[in-house]
C-alpha cells in the first residue's frame, strides 16, 4: 500500500507538472514571449533594451496554432491551453473538438514549436502557425516570414523559419500553396512615403502589362507599391506586419483552382486535381520563432537556426551563400567565343561562368546526364583553337577555382525527350482525369468523354497556350481545343499523334488525362508527377557530376508550382537535387532562377533574373529606369535577407569606363547585391579600359570578401547619389575615397581593414 507521503508527493508532482496555463513566458537571448491560458501570444518583447520594447499589438493577440478546414473554408482558434512542464508541451483545445499537443523547446536564440499530435481531426486538413501579429510597420519579408524595423531607433526583427519540408511560409488558405504574385500597398516609412488619399495599407493590385511579358509585370515605381513573392508576411489596414507558416495533410486528394497571377485575364486559374502524397502530413510540423536586433539577425540568429536544425546550408568559398561577404558577381557569356572567358572571370575575382549563349538545357533522361554524348563527342563551346565539350571546358575553369553552368527549363519535359515523346511517360502530372466512352481507331477524331467539366480550359494557368492543350490516352498525346456543350461530350479540333506520338486504338473505358503543361516561347513542356520530378532533380545533379557543371539558371522555376503542391514541390525538388549531389561528392550547386520562394530560399544562392536597365541603370543610377523591376526585386530580396540581384547587366564594351564600375561595385557592396556581368569577347577586347575595369572590380571584390566594410560605410555606398573610389594600400588594407560623379576631387572617406 502506498504511504501518505508518497500519495502527497505524487499529487504535488502532478499538480506542478500539469497546470492550467496562467503565466507562461518563454525566452531566448534577445526575445521574450508570453502565452496566455487560451493559447494566444499576448506579448513579444525585445529584451536587449531597457525597458524591454513590446511588439505584440494590444488589440491583436496571436494564436499559437490555428486549424483550418479547407472544405468549409473555416479557421478554428484555440480556446484553452494546458501546460505540461514535464515534457514542455501545451495542449490546445478548439471549439470544433480537436485537441493539439505542441512541444515548445526554448533554444538560446530561438523558440522551437513542434506539433506532436492532433485528435480528433474533425475535417482539419491544414494547420497554421499564427498568424503572429506585430506592431512593426517597416519591412515585411513575405518569403521567409519576417517583420523588420531597420531604423536606428528600433533595429529589431521578428521572424519564423520552417524546420521541415512540409511546413511552408504562408497562410492555410493559400490556393495550391503558392501565394498570388501581385502588388500590395505598404509604405515602409509613412513619414517619408505617405500614402495618397486614394490608397490604403494592404490594398491589392494586379501586376502590369498583358500578363505574358514578364518585364511588363513591374509597373509601379512608387515606393509604397510592394510586389509580393509570397504571403509568409502580410500587413493589416494600419500597415502592421504579421507572419505565418502552415502545413498540410498531403495524403488527401484535392482539387484547386490555381494561377500564380490570378488577377490577369491571360493567366486565369485552371482546375487541377492535386496528386496525393503518401506519408506527407502536418503531424511533426515545426517552426523556429525568433526575435533579434535586425542588424545582426541574419548571421547571428538565422544562420544559427539553419545550422542547429540541419537545414540546407549551401556554401561558396567555404562561406554560407547568405553571408554578405560571400556575395560575388558571376560572368555570363555572349557571342559564343570563349577563348578568354575563363581568364576574364579569374582576373575579376569571379567564381562562376554562366554559358547563357548555349541556350536552354532541356532535361532529357535518355542521355543519362551525358549532355555532350557518352564520349563527349559533341563540342558546343566555341574556341578559336577548337571547340570543347562542357567537361573539358569545366576542367580548364576548375584550374582557376571557377565553375561553369547552364540555363535550364527546370522540370519542363520538352517534346522529343525521354519522358515526353514520342513515347510519353506514365508519370506525367495531369489537371483532370476522365474516361473514354466510345472506342476509337487510329484515324478517328471523334473522341467522346464521360464528363466535360473543366476540359474547356486551355493548357496551364501560365499564358493558356493553345499549342500545349493536350490529353494523353495510353501512349498517345492528342491535341484538342474545346469540348462540346451537349452530350455526347466530344473533344473539339482534335489532332491525333501529337508531338510525334503514335496514333493507336483505344477502348471504351480507357483513361483520358488532361495534362498539366508549361508555357510556350521555347519553354514548351509537360509537367512530371512528383515521383518523376524527383528523378529530374537527381538528373540535374548527374549532369553536374558527369560534365563538370556547378551552376544552374532555373528558368521557368515557377513550373515547380504547377502540380498544385506549391512551395513544397520546390523544396522537394531542390532537396532531391542537393541530396544526389552529396551522394556524388559534389559541392553545393550554385543556382539562380526565374523566381524566389520559401521553397527555394535555403537552397538558392542568387537571384539574377532579367537584367539591363530594367534592373539597375548605372547611367541614370536608378533601380529600374525603364520599368520598376529593379526597385521591386530589390525590395523583395532585401526584406527577405537574400542577396539583391542586378540581373544580367553592365556589359563591357568599347565605351565602358572604370569609373562606371566603381559605382556599380559601390552599390553592390553597399546594399548587398550580386549581378551577372555580360562578357562578349569581341566587345571586351575592343574596350581601351578593359584592364582598369578588371582591376576595379577585383579590388572591390577582395575587400568585400575580407569583410572590410562596416555598416555605416555600406549605408553611404548604398545611396546612388554618392560616388566612391577604392584603392589597395597594403595587404588586406584599402583607402575608400569619396569623389564627384565625374571622378574629380577625390577625398579620403575612410580607411578599411580586413575583418576575416
Amino acid at each position: 500500500m502506498m504511504s501518505v507521503k508518497k500519495v502527497i508527493a505524487l499529487f504535488l508532482g502532478l499538480f506542478f507538472s500539469i497546470t492550467l496555463w496562467a503565466q507562461s513566458d518563454f525566452s531566448t537571448a534577445y526575445f521574450k514571449v508570453h502565452i496566455n491560458d487560451k493559447g494566444w501570444i499576448t506579448s513579444m518583447k525585445n529584451t536587449t533594451v531597457i525597458p524591454a520594447r513590446e511588439f505584440s499589438p494590444v488589440d491583436k493577440p496571436s494564436p499559437v496554432l490555428s486549424l483550418y478546414n479547407s472544405q468549409k473554408k473555416t479557421y478554428y482558434l484555440p480556446v484553452t491551453a494546458t501546460y505540461n512542464k514535464a515534457d514542455k508541451s501545451i495542449q490546445l483545445r478548439y471549439d470544433n473538438g480537436s485537441v493539439a499537443k505542441v512541444i515548445i523547446s526554448p533554444k538560446k536564440k530561438y523558440l522551437k514549436f513542434t506539433l506532436q499530435s492532433l485528435a480528433p481531426r474533425n475535417g482539419v486538413d491544414v494547420i497554421q502557425w499564427g498568424s503572429y501579429h506585430t506592431n512593426i510597420t517597416n519591412l515585411l519579408g513575405e518569403i521567409i516570414g519576417a517583420s523588420r524595423d531597420t531604423s536606428a531607433a528600433v533595429n529589431y526583427a521578428i521572424g519564423m523559419l520552417a524546420l521541415n519540408d512540409n511546413t511552408l511560409g504562408g497562410t492555410a488558405e493559400t490556393v495550391a500553396d503558392a501565394a498570388p504574385f501581385q502588388y500590395i500597398i505598404h509604405s515602409p516609412d509613412s513619414a517619408r512615403y505617405p500614402l495618397p488619399a486614394t490608397l490604403h495599407e494592404g490594398q491589392v493590385f494586379s501586376l502590369g502589362g498583358d500578363g505574358i511579358s514578364d518585364v511588363a509585370f513591374y509597373g509601379h515605381k512608387e515606393p509604397y507599391y510592394r510586389i509580393m513573392y509570397g504571403n509568409a508576411a502580410e500587413v493589416d489596414g494600419k500597415g502592421r506586419i504579421s507572419i505565418t507558416y502552415q502545413s498540410r495533410d498531403r495524403t488527401i486528394a484535392r482539387e484547386v483552382n490555381y494561377s500564380l497571377i490570378p488577377h490577369m485575364a491571360a493567366n486565369t486559374p485552371n482546375h487541377i486535381s492535386v496528386e496525393p502524397l503518401s506519408g506527407v502530413d502536418y503531424i511533426g510540423s515545426s517552426i523556429a520563432l525568433w526575435g533579434s536586433p535586425d542588424s545582426t539577425a541574419l548571421m547571428d540568429v538565422v544562420q544559427n537556426i539553419v545550422l542547429s536544425e540541419k537545414l540546407p546550408y549551401p556554401t561558396i568559398n567555404g562561406k554560407w551563400v547568405k553571408d554578405p561577404t560571400a556575395f560575388v558577381p558571376d560572368a555570363i557569356t555572349s557571342g559564343n567565343l570563349n577563348d578568354s572567358i575563363i581568364s576574364y572571370a579569374s582576373r575579376l575575382g569571379f567564381k562562376a561562368i554562366s554559358l547563357y549563349d548555349q541556350g536552354f538545357l532541356r532535361p532529357d533522361r535518355a542521355n543519362n546526364g551525358y549532355i555532350d554524348g557518352r564520349n563527349f563527342e559533341t563540342k558546343p563551346i566555341h574556341m578559336t583553337s577548337g571547340n570543347l565539350s562542357h567537361k573539358t571546358f569545366s576542367e580548364l575553369a576548375a584550374k582557376h577555382g571557377i565553375i561553369i553552368g547552364r540555363t535550364t527549363i527546370t522540370n519542363a519535359l520538352a517534346p522529343g525527350t525521354l519522358d515526353a515523346s514520342p513515347v510519353p511517360s506514365d508519370s506525367l502530372c495531369y489537371q483532370q482525369k476522365r474516361l473514354l466512352t466510345v472506342e476509337i481507331q487510329p484515324g478517328d477524331t471523334n473522341i467522346v468523354i464521360n464528363d466535360p467539366r473543366y476540359l474547356e480550359e486551355i493548357a496551364s494557368w501560365e499564358g493558356h497556350c493553345p499549342n500545349l492543350n493536350m490529353v494523353k490516352i495510353g501512349k498517345e498525346l492528342i491535341h484538342y481545343l474545346g469540348v462540346s456543350k451537349e452530350a455526347p461530350f466530344r473533344l473539339l479540333q482534335v489532332q491525333r499523334g501529337y508531338w510525334n506520338t503514335h496514333p493507336t486504338s483505344h477502348a471504351a473505358g480507357d483513361t483520358v488525362y488532361k495534362l498539366q503543361v508549361t508555357v510556350n516561347y521555347g519553354y514548351d513542356g509537360i509537367i512530371p508527377n512528383m515521383a518523376l520530378q524527383n528523378e529530374i532533380a537527381r538528373y540535374y545533379a548527374d549532369v553536374c557530376a558527369i560534365n563538370g557543371l556547378g551552376y544552374y539558371d532555373f528558368d521557368g522555376q515557377e513550373f515547380l508550382f504547377n502540380n498544385g503542391h506549391g512551395y513544397y514541390s520546390a523544396k522537394r525538388f531542390f532537396r532531391k537535387m542537393f541530396e544526389r549531389a552529396t551522394e556524388l561528392g559534389l559541392p553545393s550547386i550554385r543556382f539562380t532562377g526565374a523566381t524566389l520562394s520559401e521553397g527555394s530560399w535555403h537552397y538558392q544562392s542568387i537571384w539574377n533574373v532579367g537584367g539591363g536597365k530594367n534592373l539597375y541603370d548605372a547611367t541614370t543610377r536608378e533601380w529600374g529606369s525603364t520599368t520598376s523591376q529593379g526597385k521591386d526585386l530589390r525590395d523583395v530580396t532585401y526584406a527577405n535577407y537574400f542577396p539583391v540581384g542586378m540581373g544580367g547587366n553592365f556589359p563591357v564594351t568599347s565605351s565602358s569606363t572604370a569609373a562606371e564600375y566603381e559605382h556599380i561595385q559601390a552599390i553592390s557592396v553597399g546594399l548587398g547585391t550580386t549581378y551577372s556581368l555580360y562578357l562578349n569577347q569581341k566587345d571586351v577586347e575592343s574596350c581601351p579600359q578593359k584592364d582598369a575595369i578588371f582591376n576595379v572590380i577585383n579590388t572591390w571584390e577582395r575587400a568585400r570578401a575580407a569583410n572590410a566594410f562596416p555598416r555605416w560605410v555600406k549605408a553611404a555606398m548604398a545611396d546612388p547619389a554618392n560616388s566612391f573610389h577604392l584603392e589597395t594600400i597594403g595587404t588586406d588594407e584599402w583607402n575608400l575615397y569619396k569623389i564627384n560623379k565625374d571622378g574629380s576631387q577625390k577625398q579620403l572617406f575612410t580607411r578599411l581593414k580586413s575583418k576575416k
